[in-house]
Protein backbone atom coordinates (compact mmCIF):
# COMPACT_ATOMS: atom_id res chain seq x y z
CA UNK A 1 0.00 0.00 0.00
CA UNK A 2 3.13 2.10 0.89
CA UNK A 3 4.49 1.99 -2.57
CA UNK A 4 1.54 2.09 -4.47
CA UNK A 5 0.33 5.73 -2.67
CA UNK A 6 4.22 7.17 -3.12
CA UNK A 7 3.73 5.90 -7.06
CA UNK A 8 0.04 8.19 -7.26
CA UNK A 9 1.61 10.96 -5.65
CA UNK A 10 4.98 10.98 -7.56
CA UNK A 11 2.42 10.86 -11.26
CA UNK A 12 0.35 13.37 -10.11
CA UNK A 13 2.92 15.94 -9.14
CA UNK A 14 4.95 14.64 -12.50
CA UNK A 15 1.57 15.83 -14.34
CA UNK A 16 1.99 19.17 -13.10
CA UNK A 17 5.58 19.21 -14.13
CA UNK A 18 4.49 18.17 -17.54
CA UNK A 19 2.03 20.74 -17.49
CA UNK A 20 3.97 23.93 -16.31
CA UNK A 21 6.67 22.55 -18.75
CA UNK A 22 4.52 22.26 -21.58
CA UNK A 23 1.38 24.92 -21.63
CA UNK A 24 2.60 27.62 -18.74
CA UNK A 25 0.82 28.09 -15.16
CA UNK A 26 -2.89 28.36 -17.15
CA UNK A 27 -2.98 25.35 -19.07
CA UNK A 28 -2.85 23.92 -15.35
CA UNK A 29 -6.10 24.66 -14.26
CA UNK A 30 -7.66 21.36 -15.31
CA UNK A 31 -4.95 19.24 -13.59
CA UNK A 32 -6.16 17.23 -10.43
CA UNK A 33 -3.65 16.51 -7.85
CA UNK A 34 -4.04 13.09 -7.24
CA UNK A 35 -2.67 12.85 -3.84
CA UNK A 36 -2.65 14.97 -0.96
CA UNK A 37 -0.02 18.26 -1.50
CA UNK A 38 1.23 20.56 1.33
CA UNK A 39 1.51 24.70 0.06
CA UNK A 40 4.79 26.11 1.42
CA UNK A 41 4.83 29.97 2.07
CA UNK A 42 8.46 29.88 0.21
CA UNK A 43 9.76 27.44 -2.67
CA UNK A 44 11.70 25.69 0.02
CA UNK A 45 11.14 22.50 1.96
CA UNK A 46 12.14 23.52 5.17
CA UNK A 47 9.42 26.80 4.73
CA UNK A 48 5.98 26.54 7.03
CA UNK A 49 3.15 24.84 6.09
CA UNK A 50 0.18 27.17 4.59
CA UNK A 51 -2.81 24.25 4.33
CA UNK A 52 -3.04 21.38 2.35
CA UNK A 53 -4.59 20.66 -1.26
CA UNK A 54 -6.94 17.57 -1.06
CA UNK A 55 -6.50 14.96 -3.71
CA UNK A 56 -9.00 15.66 -6.55
CA UNK A 57 -8.27 19.33 -6.21
CA UNK A 58 -7.46 21.68 -9.13
CA UNK A 59 -4.75 24.13 -7.54
CA UNK A 60 -4.94 27.62 -9.40
CA UNK A 61 -1.46 28.69 -10.90
CA UNK A 62 -0.26 32.07 -9.41
CA UNK A 63 0.13 34.91 -12.31
CA UNK A 64 2.80 35.25 -14.21
CA UNK A 65 4.82 37.53 -11.80
CA UNK A 66 4.70 34.77 -9.18
CA UNK A 67 7.62 32.76 -10.79
CA UNK A 68 8.92 29.37 -8.98
CA UNK A 69 12.36 27.34 -9.00
CA UNK A 70 12.84 24.50 -11.09
CA UNK A 71 10.40 21.65 -9.12
CA UNK A 72 8.02 24.00 -7.53
CA UNK A 73 4.80 25.50 -8.66
CA UNK A 74 3.37 28.90 -7.45
CA UNK A 75 -0.51 28.41 -6.54
CA UNK A 76 -3.25 31.00 -5.97
CA UNK A 77 -4.35 31.33 -2.38
CA UNK A 78 -7.03 33.28 -2.00
CA UNK A 79 -8.03 34.03 1.68
CA UNK A 80 -8.72 35.14 3.69
CA UNK A 81 -6.11 33.81 6.41
CA UNK A 82 -6.34 33.74 10.10
CA UNK A 83 -3.47 34.78 11.53
CA UNK A 84 -1.63 36.08 14.80
CA UNK A 85 0.02 39.17 15.30
CA UNK A 86 2.78 40.24 18.46
CA UNK A 87 1.14 43.08 20.62
CA UNK A 88 3.67 45.54 19.69
CA UNK A 89 3.46 45.79 16.87
CA UNK A 90 -0.06 47.76 16.57
CA UNK A 91 0.08 51.47 16.23
CA UNK A 92 -2.20 53.57 18.84
CA UNK A 93 -5.23 53.39 16.53
CA UNK A 94 -4.84 49.45 16.47
CA UNK A 95 -3.46 48.84 13.27
CA UNK A 96 -0.79 46.85 12.10
CA UNK A 97 2.32 48.32 11.44
CA UNK A 98 3.63 47.77 7.63
CA UNK A 99 6.51 45.57 8.02
CA UNK A 100 5.11 43.08 10.72
CA UNK A 101 5.27 39.80 10.72
CA UNK A 102 2.23 37.47 10.43
CA UNK A 103 2.83 34.59 12.24
CA UNK A 104 0.59 31.07 12.15
CA UNK A 105 0.20 30.47 15.21
CA UNK A 106 0.70 32.73 18.32
CA UNK A 107 4.39 31.47 18.86
CA UNK A 108 7.82 33.22 17.95
CA UNK A 109 8.93 29.75 16.05
CA UNK A 110 5.50 28.83 14.08
CA UNK A 111 6.49 30.41 11.08
CA UNK A 112 5.40 33.58 8.98
CA UNK A 113 2.60 33.51 6.74
CA UNK A 114 3.57 37.15 4.92
CA UNK A 115 4.56 40.59 6.17
CA UNK A 116 1.55 43.23 6.96
CA UNK A 117 1.79 46.06 4.19
CA UNK A 118 0.36 49.21 4.29
CA UNK A 119 -2.95 48.96 2.52
CA UNK A 120 -3.81 45.10 3.64
CA UNK A 121 -7.57 44.45 5.04
CA UNK A 122 -6.63 43.64 8.34
CA UNK A 123 -9.60 42.74 10.97
CA UNK A 124 -8.94 42.04 14.78
CA UNK A 125 -10.91 38.74 16.00
CA UNK A 126 -9.38 37.97 19.25
CA UNK A 127 -7.17 38.09 22.01
CA UNK A 128 -4.06 35.46 23.04
CA UNK A 129 -1.90 36.84 26.01
CA UNK A 130 1.13 39.08 23.93
CA UNK A 131 -0.27 38.01 20.44
CA UNK A 132 -3.76 39.38 18.77
CA UNK A 133 -5.24 36.92 16.08
CA UNK A 134 -6.24 38.49 13.22
CA UNK A 135 -7.94 37.81 9.82
CA UNK A 136 -6.14 38.92 6.23
CA UNK A 137 -8.25 39.63 3.50
CA UNK A 138 -5.63 38.80 0.94
CA UNK A 139 -4.33 37.17 -2.02
CA UNK A 140 -1.05 35.22 -1.00
CA UNK A 141 1.06 32.69 -3.42
CA UNK A 142 2.10 29.51 -1.59
CA UNK A 143 4.37 26.81 -3.11
CA UNK A 144 3.78 23.25 -4.31
CA UNK A 145 6.74 20.40 -4.66
CA UNK A 146 6.58 19.18 -7.73
CA UNK A 147 9.30 15.95 -6.53
CA UNK A 148 8.11 12.80 -5.45
CA UNK A 149 6.69 12.73 -2.32
CA UNK A 150 7.88 9.97 0.22
CA UNK A 151 5.61 7.44 0.89
CA UNK A 152 3.09 9.00 3.62
CA UNK A 153 3.86 7.73 7.43
CA UNK A 154 1.80 6.02 9.44
CA UNK A 155 0.65 6.42 12.78
CA UNK A 156 -1.97 5.37 15.06
CA UNK A 157 -4.12 7.99 16.42
CA UNK A 158 -6.25 7.97 19.67
CA UNK A 159 -8.90 5.93 18.84
CA UNK A 160 -6.03 2.92 18.00
CA UNK A 161 -6.58 3.50 14.31
CA UNK A 162 -3.87 3.18 11.87
CA UNK A 163 -3.64 6.54 9.37
CA UNK A 164 -1.37 8.32 7.46
CA UNK A 165 -0.13 11.78 7.74
CA UNK A 166 -1.72 12.64 4.15
CA UNK A 167 -5.55 12.35 5.84
CA UNK A 168 -4.86 15.47 8.35
CA UNK A 169 -5.88 18.12 5.37
CA UNK A 170 -5.99 21.51 6.74
CA UNK A 171 -10.10 23.33 6.09
CA UNK A 172 -8.96 26.01 4.27
CA UNK A 173 -6.58 27.85 3.83
CA UNK A 174 -7.47 30.21 6.96
CA UNK A 175 -6.27 27.14 9.11
CA UNK A 176 -2.43 26.35 9.94
CA UNK A 177 -1.67 22.13 9.84
CA UNK A 178 -4.21 20.99 11.41
CA UNK A 179 -4.26 18.32 14.93
CA UNK A 180 -5.60 14.97 14.05
CA UNK A 181 -9.15 14.19 14.44
CA UNK A 182 -8.31 12.76 18.01
CA UNK A 183 -7.06 15.42 19.39
CA UNK A 184 -10.15 18.05 18.79
CA UNK A 185 -13.15 18.09 21.00
CA UNK A 186 -12.67 15.26 22.85
CA UNK A 187 -9.60 14.85 25.63
CA UNK A 188 -6.45 12.21 25.10
CA UNK A 189 -7.02 9.01 26.59
CA UNK A 190 -4.84 7.71 29.56
CA UNK A 191 -1.35 7.08 28.98
CA UNK A 192 -0.99 9.64 26.43
CA UNK A 193 1.38 12.57 26.05
CA UNK A 194 -0.68 14.62 28.06
CA UNK A 195 2.22 17.82 27.04
CA UNK A 196 0.82 17.82 23.50
CA UNK A 197 -1.49 21.27 22.41
CA UNK A 198 -5.50 20.31 22.72
CA UNK A 199 -8.43 21.66 21.10
CA UNK A 200 -11.66 20.89 22.70
CA UNK A 201 -15.37 22.52 21.27
CA UNK A 202 -18.19 21.51 23.33
CA UNK A 203 -20.34 23.78 26.08
CA UNK A 204 -18.61 26.09 28.45
CA UNK A 205 -20.38 25.45 31.64
CA UNK A 206 -20.16 26.10 35.78
CA UNK A 207 -19.58 22.84 38.03
CA UNK A 208 -21.37 24.65 41.03
CA UNK A 209 -24.48 23.17 41.91
CA UNK A 210 -26.71 22.76 44.50
CA UNK A 211 -26.23 19.35 46.89
CA UNK A 212 -22.63 17.95 45.10
CA UNK A 213 -19.58 18.52 46.49
CA UNK A 214 -17.14 20.84 45.95
CA UNK A 215 -15.24 20.40 41.96
CA UNK A 216 -11.29 20.74 41.72
CA UNK A 217 -11.98 23.60 38.82
CA UNK A 218 -15.12 25.65 38.61
CA UNK A 219 -15.74 25.55 35.28
CA UNK A 220 -16.00 22.51 32.56
CA UNK A 221 -16.29 21.81 29.06
CA UNK A 222 -18.93 19.39 27.93
CA UNK A 223 -20.77 17.65 25.42
CA UNK A 224 -24.24 17.62 23.63
CA UNK A 225 -25.57 15.42 26.26
CA UNK A 226 -23.81 17.25 29.16
CA UNK A 227 -20.97 14.87 29.81
CA UNK A 228 -18.15 16.39 30.85
CA UNK A 229 -15.17 16.43 28.36
CA UNK A 230 -12.87 17.90 30.75
CA UNK A 231 -12.13 20.63 33.76
CA UNK A 232 -10.86 24.04 32.66
CA UNK A 233 -8.12 25.77 34.45
CA UNK A 234 -8.46 29.35 33.72
CA UNK A 235 -5.63 30.24 35.81
CA UNK A 236 -3.60 31.70 33.27
CA UNK A 237 -6.14 33.15 30.41
CA UNK A 238 -6.67 36.99 31.03
CA UNK A 239 -9.93 37.19 30.52
CA UNK A 240 -11.99 41.00 29.82
CA UNK A 241 -15.15 39.72 30.81
CA UNK A 242 -16.13 37.19 33.55
CA UNK A 243 -15.87 33.42 32.93
CA UNK A 244 -20.07 33.11 33.93
CA UNK A 245 -21.08 35.14 31.18
CA UNK A 246 -19.76 32.03 28.61
CA UNK A 247 -21.90 29.39 30.51
CA UNK A 248 -24.18 27.96 28.10
CA UNK A 249 -22.62 28.98 25.02
CA UNK A 250 -20.66 26.48 22.42
CA UNK A 251 -17.41 27.20 22.99
CA UNK A 252 -13.51 26.26 21.39
CA UNK A 253 -10.53 26.25 23.68
CA UNK A 254 -6.87 24.91 23.42
CA UNK A 255 -4.58 24.49 25.95
CA UNK A 256 -2.41 21.78 27.87
CA UNK A 257 -4.37 18.37 28.73
CA UNK A 258 -3.30 16.64 31.47
CA UNK A 259 -5.09 13.96 33.86
CA UNK A 260 -6.38 15.12 37.14
CA UNK A 261 -4.79 14.05 40.86
CA UNK A 262 -6.90 10.99 40.93
CA UNK A 263 -6.92 10.61 37.26
CA UNK A 264 -10.60 9.95 36.46
CA UNK A 265 -10.83 13.08 35.14
CA UNK A 266 -8.59 15.74 32.76
CA UNK A 267 -8.36 19.17 33.21
CA UNK A 268 -7.24 21.50 30.10
CA UNK A 269 -4.66 24.61 30.89
CA UNK A 270 -6.38 26.52 28.92
CA UNK A 271 -4.64 29.25 26.72
CA UNK A 272 -7.19 30.48 24.39
CA UNK A 273 -11.22 30.78 24.45
CA UNK A 274 -13.74 31.56 21.78
CA UNK A 275 -17.21 31.44 20.82
CA UNK A 276 -17.61 28.72 18.22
Amino acid sequence: MKTHASLSAALGLLSLALCLGAGGPLACRAVPLTATAAVQTRPDPASPIVTYLKAGSEPVPAGDNAAAPPGWMAVDLPGPFEVYVLDKDFTKSLDVKPGSSLYLAPKPDAGELATAAKDDKIEIIGLYGKWTQVRLDKHLVGYVNLAPAPAPAEITDATGVTQTTSSFVAASPAAPAPLPEAAVGKPAPAGEDASLPRVLEGRFASTRHAFTPRRPYDWEIVDEAGSRLAYLDLSKLLLTEQPATYIGKSVVVSGSLRPTAGGHDFVLAVESLQLK
